[in-house]
């Protein structure tokens, strides 16, 4: 099944580009001066984040299109996984978000530092989610 194929390949590059995140970028940031800190994660956040979304509606609609085709409902479990990081981001992590990208650089301080911290351990959700998705396609391909 082409369309799961692709569906997995894609969850796959979105977990290993959220888990890149997670072990090399940010705690590579962290060792920064609060500045330096806030100003490498703002352009950072938003080139991820338009990468990520993408990756998330392109696997997330594939994997549907794949349960279509098939007949099997498990790949909807996959869809649903990865789409959660939709809601997930949008509530969980999306106000941390704002107010990162509202401060200016020059304003950054130990309150932004933790914020980016903390933006560190919801985006790990993130990662999770997508590994959960990894999981669940390899189940559908089975």
């Amino acid at each position: 099944m082409l369309f799961g194929q692709i569906t997995l390949v894609l969850v796959c590059l979105f977990a290993g580009a959220a888990l890149y995140i997670n072990v090399v970028e940010q705690p590579a940031r962290l060792v920064l001066d609060d500045r330096s800190l806030l100003a490498e994660w703002q352009p950072s956040y938003r080139r991820a984040a338009k990468m990520q979304a993408g990756l998330v509606v392109l696997s997330g609609g594939l994997g549907l299109a794949a349960a279509w085709l098939t007949h099997d409902w498990r790949w909807i479990v996959g869809a649903v996984v990865i789409l959660i990081n939709g809601p997930y981001t949008l509530l969980g992590i999306m106000p941390t978000n704002k107010l990162l990208e509202a401060t200016a650089a020059e304003q950054a301080d130990g309150a932004s530092r933790a914020m980016i911290k903390r933006w560190g351990q919801l985006h790990a959700g993130r990662t999770a989610l997508g590994f959960a998705a990894i999981l669940a396609d390899l189940w559908a391909l089975q």
